[in-house]
């Protein structure tokens, strides 16, 4: 990915945020559009977020609420190479406040969301397909989503990796598989939060 191309999608992630805003709107509230009170874990929006042409897919689910907590909830990730019905691969999660402003970006073990394993470098290959263009749940949110992970590619590859470390160097209690040991959940972490968190 180019500084260029960086560059572009700091732009464009900033473009987003701004437009939605002169509504009154944040790309959380038009995430959860209709919904008066989210449940904890439910994925929204309620249906898929999936574009055919790339197969991007993603959703969006709130925490367990605890008082002073800065994260609201987290953008899950998704690739679909060979479509709606072929194997799922987890990209990142894109951590955000309230306000839905960035926050982190992290990596999962495999059995937080069941995906298809595929190692890193495979995974890392996929990045660049992630280009969400549909209209639901609002467009302007696709768009910026699509922009954090283009502006945040080469960070994102890291995480990718340093997650297969982690996995690679997991020892569960149980002597199970590392993918499948709940006592291994975020793998890796990138903080989002400081100055310029675009």
């Amino acid at each position: 990915m180019s500084d260029a191309a960086r560059t572009t999608a700091r732009q464009e992630i900033a473009f987003c945020a701004q437009v939605l805003a002169k509504g009154g709107a944040t790309v959380l509230t038009e995430t959860l559009r209709g919904v008066e009170q989210p449940d904890t874990w439910t994925a929204y929006p309620v249906g898929e977020v999936f574009d055919p042409q790339s197969g991007a897919q993603w959703f969006y689910h709130c925490h367990d609420p605890s008082p002073g907590a800065a994260e609201h909830g987290h953008f899950h990730c998704f690739i679909r190479p060979e479509g709606k019905d072929g194997p799922i691969h987890h990209l990142c999660a894109v951590g955000v406040d309230a306000h839905g402003r960035l926050l982190r970006l992290f990596t999962v073990n495999q059995w937080v969301v069941g995906d298809d394993w595929l190692e890193a470098e495979a995974t890392i290959a996929l990045l660049p397909r992630f280009d969400v263009h549909m209209p639901q749940p609002n467009y302007l949110v696709n768009r910026w989503l699509t922009a954090v992970l283009t502006a945040h590619e080469p960070e994102i590859a890291a995480l990718i990796r340093a997650r297969d470390t982690a996995i690679a160097g997991h020892r569960p209690q149980d002597g199970g598989a590392a993918r499948d040991s709940h006592a291994l959940e975020v793998t890796a972490e990138h903080r989002l939060d400081g100055p310029d968190p675009a």
